[in-house]
């Protein structure tokens, strides 16, 4: 084991859709520190979603200076800066000045949905899923990317000329982080613009030419863990190397310690990503599921199969935000918990389309089932539901049957992961067994790992996960097999029901 600077802290810079958060691990996995701050989403037309790229900027520098600030005040120096982001959000910026040249394009963005309509109809859905294994949908980067070049006044021309710069929000960081040294990005980022051959570990030619991306506006492609520049001493005080990047969902595989193939992990936030391992050959995935890198080390890409779930948590904010009906989030457990079935009442949270197995951009939310009975506990209740069923979905896309996915079982992670009703739910409807670690930041645990290898503070991912990953609960299944059925049934009539042509 290389020697580790005593006192060693890893801060994980943990960019989401809808905050920022900052916490420093310790070797062992504890937090030491943690910092967050919200960050607001704009939605300028139906279906749109954008950010201000100074609002995330700006939550990431304070959260990271306070969490860093807060870890030396306990005796710790920072030895390695991992970043960690939400995935496929798209943001163009000048090169010269670091200033974004139009908001950031949010991966729930369906401004793209007639253009990937279109490539549908044309035929290159098989042709784009060869080569990097995406299904054609805005919700990955290239459509996004093309529209900004489009539809900003002079950004097509610019970008040619290798005035601006494209990345995803892990590279708009590293630029800023670094003062404008590194434009780069990781292979699981890249993996999810849909410009990315993830065999060859390239940026691809036809597709960059389908989207009228110039090569000049790419960053370069390299490992989830080693050298990715040092953070400018004016941010910390000292440079700081940064060592480690992922998107959200790869990251979260990593800290949960899914390193062998046929483990899973699901993630529970704004929406909902369950990623199964699937080693170093490239997978093969079925209908409605994406292949997608896991993490890439040493030039050694590892694969996984993802599906992703478009709205989970943001079904509960709209009764919170939307219509008043609970208080906060916590408060669904307990009026879920009150009711002895879900009388009948089922919501499909399709607010932004609908996404695997379904692919369906044109879908709408639906709530079905209401009578005279229905309450607020119905309603909180389908919320929750909505999110076990559409893991049970996904686990049957992507296994054929939900025990044969994660080695049967599932590891649970994200906000929603502390709701014991609900992760009962998901054990239940999906037949499987769901594990929570002691540690359900595991986002960010997985980018502080990474960065823990690149730095030399871990042999290897094997170690880091050796020394971190603990369990907390295991809940077992425990429904009837006619009870799930029926419950199943009656969700997917609804789900039918809110499809695009249905």
């Amino acid at each position: 084991m290389p020697a580790e600077p005593a006192g060693a802290a890893i801060l994980a810079i943990d960019q989401g859709t809808t905050s920022s958060r900052a916490i420093a691990f310790d070797r062992a996995g504890g937090i030491v520190a943690t910092a967050q701050l919200p960050l607001p989403q704009h939605f300028p037309r139906d279906g749109w979603v954008e950010q201000d790229p100074e609002d995330i900027w700006r939550t990431v520098l304070d959260t990271a200076r306070q969490a860093a600030a807060e870890a030396q005040g306990k005796g710790f120096d920072i030895a390695a800066v991992g970043i960690v982001n939400q995935r496929e959000t798209t943001v163009l910026w000048e090169r010269g000045t670091g200033r974004a040249v139009h908001n950031a394009i949010v991966w729930q963005d369906r401004r793209g949905a007639a253009r990937c309509w279109n490539l549908v109809a044309d035929g290159a859905a098989p042709a784009i899923r060869k080569t990097t294994g995406l299904v054609p949908d805005s919700y990955f980067s290239a459509t996004k990317l093309e529209w900004l070049l489009g539809h900003v006044d002079g950004a097509g021309a610019a970008a040619r000329n290798g005035d601006l710069a494209f990345g995803t929000v892990d590279s708009f960081l590293l630029w800023r982080l670094t003062g404008g040294a590194v434009h780069a990005t990781d292979a699981t980022n890249a993996s999810r613009t849909m410009l990315f051959d993830i065999e060859a570990q390239a940026w691809d030619d036809a597709l960059c030419r389908e989207f009228g991306v110039p090569a000049a506006v790419l960053p370069e492609v390299r490992d989830s863990a080693g050298g990715f520049g040092m953070a400018d001493p004016a941010i910390f005080g000292a440079p700081v190397p940064i060592t480690g990047i992922a998107g959200d969902q790869q990251a979260a595989l990593v800290g949960q310690g899914c390193l062998t193939p046929g483990m899973a992990k699901s993630t529970y936030g704004t929406g909902c990503f369950i990623l199964i391992n699937a080693g170093r050959e490239r997978p093969e995935s079925g209908e409605g599921i994406l292949a997608t890198v896991a993490w890439r080390l040493g030039g050694d890409t590892v694969y996984a199969v993802e599906g992703a779930i478009f709205n989970a948590g943001t079904a509960v904010q709209w009764l919170r935000d939307g219509l008043g009906v609970i208080a906060d989030s916590a408060a669904s457990e307990a009026l879920a918990a009150v009711l002895p079935d879900n009388g009948g009442v089922y919501l499909v949270p399709a607010f932004t389309g609908l996404g695997a197995p379904w692919w369906d951009a044109g879908a709408r939310g639906g709530l079905f089932g209401l009578t005279r009975d229905t309450g607020a506990a119905h309603l909180a209740r389908a919320a929750l539901e909505a999110c076990g069923y559409q893991t049970a979905d996904l686990l049957e896309a992507m296994a054929g049957d939900p025990r044969e996915a994660g080695a049967g079982r599932l590891r649970v992670d994200g906000g929603m992961a502390a709701n014991d009703w609900l992760m009962q739910f998901i054990a239940d409807i999906a037949s499987a067994p769901v594990e929570r670690p002691a540690v359900t930041e595991t986002t960010a645990l997985g980018a502080a790992l990474l960065a823990g290898v690149g730095a030399g503070l871990y042999d290897s991912l094997d170690d880091a996960v050796a020394a971190t990953w603990r369990p907390d609960r295991i809940f077992t299944p425990s429904m009837p097999a006619d009870r799930r059925k029926a419950l199943l049934a009656g969700w997917r009539a609804a789900v039918d029901r809110v499809r695009s042509g249905s």
